[in-house]
């Protein structure tokens, strides 16, 4: 099961009984890994005013009876870290939205303000404790989230990163801030810490990042830490229009992907049949599927798709 926002937390982020009662449904109806949908690091961050935080240890006692939840329902779980940079509002976050540079994201009216270094550096050590929270919690991974256009997707992508400075120009300069939270976790984490890092492993729009840049930088993802690459769409979002209609429209992705790296990887994007689903694995295309709306429209769709797939 795939990270996927529904605004079911409090103001200040906390999990809810909702949340309890969502994930249990999935995870009791045989799906093997739950991945939490994205949880802010910090409140300027935040994208949605009803979004799950991890931001702070009060947050830890909740965050852990989810992961409880999760283990007793007989699933492996993972909570995705994110910042959404300038895919946030000053209604939502408080404050101008931050980005690499002043460029607005495609959809967004608002221009964000570049991040100064040692800002990065501050963010850098949000996503650490961040990742501690989410291990004395107890979830059983970890994903950080640089896809979708939000703040690790921007950095990486020529598009919104017009940077003159370590942290723009050059691909090793654009992918220079998410190595540095996948430094950080990884060293804190410990070697045998599940790691995931969902990849916009492209923006599918001109002068943004396109795949070939991706399968570049795929593997730097995995010599710095990274065991699962959960591959998905950049800039244009989870669900782009021109693609929307087409079942498993991120899986070409994830196998370009696949080709280049030596750990597992998740292909995603409409994927609601069972069939269909098992062909991407059969036909190696990718290591893992991840279903989305269909989990969210029937609890039950991983246990019906075993029924299916065994008859």
């Amino acid at each position: 099961m795939p990270p996927m926002a529904n605004d079911l937390s409090g103001s200040g982020g906390e999990v809810t009984d909702k949340h309890l009662k969502h994930y249990r449904a999935r995870a009791e109806a045989g799906v093997g890994l739950v991945i939490i949908e994205h949880s802010y690091i910090v409140p300027e961050g935040k994208m949605s005013r009803k979004q799950l935080g991890i931001h702070e240890d009060s947050l830890v006692a909740g965050l852990k009876q989810l992961a409880d939840t999760i283990r007793a329902a007989g699933a492996k779980s993972a909570i995705q870290l994110t910042h959404a940079g300038a895919n946030t509002s000053s209604s939502v976050c408080g404050c101008q939205p931050v980005g690499p540079s002043n460029v607005a994201l495609p959809g967004r009216d608002e221009e964000p303000r570049p991040l100064e270094v040692d800002e990065i550096h501050a963010l850098v050590e949000a996503y650490r404790q961040a990742a501690r929270r989410a291990k004395e919690a107890g979830f059983d991974s970890i994903e950080i989230h640089g896809a979708h256009g939000f703040l690790l997707s921007e950095f990486v992508s020529p598009y919104t990163n017009h940077r003159t400075d370590g942290y723009g120009g050059s691909l090793e300069n654009r992918l220079r801030f998410p190595l540095e939270v996948i430094t950080a976790l990884r060293t804190d984490l410990g070697p045998g810490f599940p790691l995931l890092y969902r990849l916009g492993a492209s923006d599918f729009m001109q002068g943004g990042l396109a795949l070939d840049e991706a399968q570049q930088l795929a593997p730097v993802l995995v010599e710095s830490g990274i065991n699962i690459i959960d591959v998905s769409g950049g800039l244009c979002g989870s669900r782009p229009k021109d693609l929307a209609d087409t079942p498993g429209y991120f899986v070409p992705l994830a196998q370009s992907i696949k080709s280049v790296v030596d750990v597992p990887v998740i292909a995603v994007g409409g994927i609601t049949d069972a069939i269909f689903a098992n062909s991407v694995i059969a036909e190696e295309r990718a290591d893992l599927v991840a279903v989305g709306r269909a989990l969210l429209k029937n609890p039950n769709w991983a246990r019906e798709a075993l029924e299916q797939l065994a008859g």
